[in-house]
C-alpha cells in the first residue's frame, strides 16, 4: 500500500511541475508572443524578404521562420508560444 502511495504521489508531483513549467514559460497573451516575434524579425537583416513570423492557431504560438527560393520547407528559428488557456 505504500508502494502505491508513493507512486501517486510522484505521479502527481510530476504533473505539477509540468503544468507549472508549460505555464510559467509562455507569454501571456498572443499579442505578447506577436510583439516578440516582429522585434526578432527587425534584428535580422532582410533585403531579400526571406524572413518572417506566422501564426498557429493549433499549436497556439508565433513562429520566426526563414524561407528559401526552393520548393524546401521553411526554416523555424525560434517559436513563441503563448497561453491558451
Amino acid at each position: 500500500m505504500k508502494v502505491v502511495s508513493l507512486v501517486s504521489q510522484i505521479f502527481f508531483l510530476l504533473i505539477t511541475v509540468l503544468f507549472l513549467i508549460y505555464f510559467l514559460t509562455a507569454y501571456d497573451s498572443a499579442f505578447e508572443a506577436d510583439q516578440n516575434c516582429h522585434s526578432y524579425l527587425s534584428s535580422y537583416d532582410n533585403p531579400s524578404g526571406n524572413y518572417g513570423c506566422d501564426h498557429d492557431t493549433e499549436t497556439h504560438q508565433w513562429i520566426l521562420y526563414e524561407s528559401n527560393e526552393s520548393k524546401e520547407p521553411a526554416k523555424i528559428i525560434k517559436k513563441f508560444r503563448y497561453k491558451f488557456l
